[in-house]
């Protein structure tokens, strides 16, 4: 509890005057402490945390199983597109193989945004049907960051990605001698 001192209110001694003392007037702040807790409760209880964003990743098994052989996967080369991400934002990509390219996918500088990468997957994603009768076709974006490029660069693709709505991308660290040689250009 809490209390409000006023001074004694008696006059000066030897003064000769009589006063009569003043009480102590006395504020009971006890309410106001339950009335805060009780708000303090109110909106804990009530707010909506953030929740945390995350993207699903595809990730490769942690154990391989000896019994199982690995699998190459043969995939047309017109349906992939391979990402080559490289140091201070720069990007190329190619459509097909390196050593044989398709028509018109020799390895391109492009930019992130909406005007470069963005709009080159859009042209694929449109031009290559996603289902055919009972076999699934579509594009295939082949990822491959060197060690020079950023997480931040990383996560812009992974974005292009679900904005672009590639069925099926791949992040992927086997970079070839070629490969290697386009990144050595980009990044000077």
């Amino acid at each position: 509890m809490a209390e409000l001192n006023t001074g004694d209110g008696g006059g000066k001694k030897g003064s000769g005057k009589v006063r009569s003392k003043k009480s102590n007037a006395k504020v009971d702040l006890t309410a106001m402490v339950d009335l805060a807790f009780l708000l303090i409760t109110f909106f804990m209880l009530t707010t909506s945390l953030s929740k945390p964003q995350s993207m699903d990743l595809g990730l490769p098994d942690k154990e391989k199983d000896p019994l199982k052989k690995d699998l190459d996967i043969k995939v047309d080369q017109r349906r992939t597109m391979t990402v080559i991400m490289g140091d201070n934002d720069k990007i190329k990509w190619y459509h097909g193989l390196l050593e044989a390219p398709e028509p018109n996918g020799k390895p391109t500088d492009a930019q992130y945004g909406k005007n470069g990468l963005r709009k080159e997957i859009l042209k694929r994603v449109v031009s290559i049907p996603q289902v055919t009768g009972d076999k699934e076709k579509g594009l295939i974006v082949i990822i491959k960051p060197s060690k020079k490029s950023t997480y931040r660069n990383l996560v812009d693709v992974l974005d292009e990605m679900a904005i672009c709505k590639v069925p099926t991308y791949a992040i992927v660290n086997d970079i070839t001698p070629e490969e290697k040689a386009l990144i050595e250009e980009m990044n000077k």
